[in-house]
């Protein structure tokens, strides 16, 4: 009764710039290839998270606010680049960021309780959110996946029914994509 749900950071967009520039949509095409398939798509409401999936090739069935831009309150005590165990060590150290963690880890697991059995959920999102996610699913297990992630790259988390719980995950790293500003 496991399903599976793949988190990705979007791809590149000008500096400031609200959609993808042409640079982002052929990556995203080229990591949507080797995709799929999904029984969902949810992105964040933001322009360039559900163009990304498109480019990658799948259409989106929801946006959701949980993956769009994180509270001040939450980014009062991380930075949104400090990687994947920068979340992990916010949250031992502040109840904001806690709290923040707990929602997010509630949605998902209601996310990926709903998917059919084998089923896998596509979700794209922004820096910051990416390795939130982790950290609030898999807690220290995420704490050594690295730094943040860069464009189009996330990870994938396995999800018992059964348990309703996170049994694991694997960061996704893609070969090439380029550092934030390119």
């Amino acid at each position: 009764m496991v399903t599976t749900v793949e988190v990705r950071r979007h791809a590149m967009r000008a500096p400031g710039g609200v959609h993808l520039v042409q640079g982002g949509v052929a990556l995203a095409r080229r990591v949507g290839q080797d995709l799929g398939p999904f029984a969902v798509v949810v992105t964040s409401p933001i322009p360039r998270a559900f163009e990304t999936a498109i480019a990658m090739g799948f259409a989106v069935d929801d946006v959701d606010d949980h993956l769009a831009l994180i509270p001040a309150k939450v980014m009062d005590r991380v930075a949104w680049d400090g990687g994947f165990g920068a979340w992990v060590t916010a949250a031992e150290g502040s109840k904001a960021v806690r709290a923040h963690l707990g929602a997010m880890r509630e949605w998902l697991a209601k996310v990926a309780a709903a998917l059919p059995e084998g089923g896998a959920a596509l979700m794209v999102s922004h820096g910051g959110v990416i390795e939130s996610v982790a950290a609030a699913c898999l807690g220290g297990d995420a704490a050594g996946w690295g730094g943040p992630a860069r464009y189009v790259e996330g990870f994938r988390l396995e999800f018992d029914r059964t348990s309703g719980r996170f049994i694991g995950g694997a960061v996704l790293r893609v070969p090439g994509s380029p550092p934030d500003g390119h």
